[in-house]
């Protein structure tokens, strides 16, 4: 038959999420320069709320289409290959504001004093919030891995949820205590380099620790509707490394800017 599919590869159909995807990105982007320039903030709520809607979107499609078999071996290799590029793409971008601290810590300016930390700038003691911190993220990653396996390895879909749960719990309370530890930082963003690195480092994957547990929640209530099995979990798979790549770069962070650079 001149359509019958021979080969392993999923080939779309038509899709109107690309285009209204980019229409959206577009409507966020021109809204944003209007909010900055102070007339309305209506135009970027419509952006963002139409990213939102492709996301889920698009996103349900890519299920569907795992459920109906049309991702084969062949495909899920080039989703983990996705994945993998995605996040070889946030480890040069947080290396662009590791480059930024290290290079004014090792070479302070005369505009600060030539020291590091810049003269005037108290820093936060790593030993106390960050350190709680720190091993609030380790054991979130610690509960992702044991929902891994027992997905991948054990099909136990309890330890499954349960994991989920305490790696989300776990992911919003080191927010809620990097919100409060910034409630109390005795610098600015502006007015100093030191500043303007530590709350863009820090701020960054602060950011990316609440993407991180929305994807994790996504997981959680498609592992409560039954979606994946040890042969199919590609969708948590990407989650977990993503919510490792969250742990690593705060390790780093933590051992350079709250440890090394204070």
């Amino acid at each position: 038959m001149a359509h019958e599919k021979n080969h392993d590869y999923h080939i779309l159909h038509p899709s109107i999420w690309p285009f209204l995807s980019a229409l959206g990105a577009f409507i966020l982007l021109v809204g944003c320069v209007l909010f900055f320039h102070d007339y309305t903030a209506i135009v970027m709520i419509i952006g963002f709320l139409m990213i939102l809607y492709c996301m889920y979107g698009w996103w349900s499609d890519v299920v569907t289409e795992s459920h109906i078999g049309d991702h084969t071996p062949v495909v899920k290799i080039g989703l983990k290959y996705g994945v993998i590029m995605f996040i070889t793409s946030e480890v040069m971008f947080f290396s662009a504001w590791f480059w930024s601290f290290f290079k004014h810590a090792l070479y302070p300016m005369e505009a600060v004093g030539e020291v590091w930390p810049p003269v005037g700038i108290e820093t936060f003691d790593p030993w106390h919030l960050p350190l709680i911190n720190t091993l609030i993220l380790l054991c979130s990653g610690a509960a992702a891995t044991w929902a891994h396996h027992a997905i991948a390895h054990e099909n136990n879909r309890k330890d499954l949820v349960n994991g989920l749960i305490v790696a989300i719990l776990l992911g919003m309370l080191f927010t809620v205590f990097q919100a409060y530890e910034y409630s109390h930082a005795a610098f600015s963003f502006s007015g100093n380099i030191y500043g303007a690195n530590f709350f863009m480092a820090t701020g960054f994957h602060g950011f990316h620790v609440i993407v991180g547990t929305i994807f994790l929640a996504v997981c959680l209530i498609r592992a409560l509707k039954g979606h994946f099995t040890p042969e199919s979990h590609i969708g948590f798979e990407a989650a977990a490394w993503y919510w490792h790549f969250v742990d690593v770069v705060w390790l780093f962070l933590f051992a350079a800017i709250y440890i090394w650079g204070a």
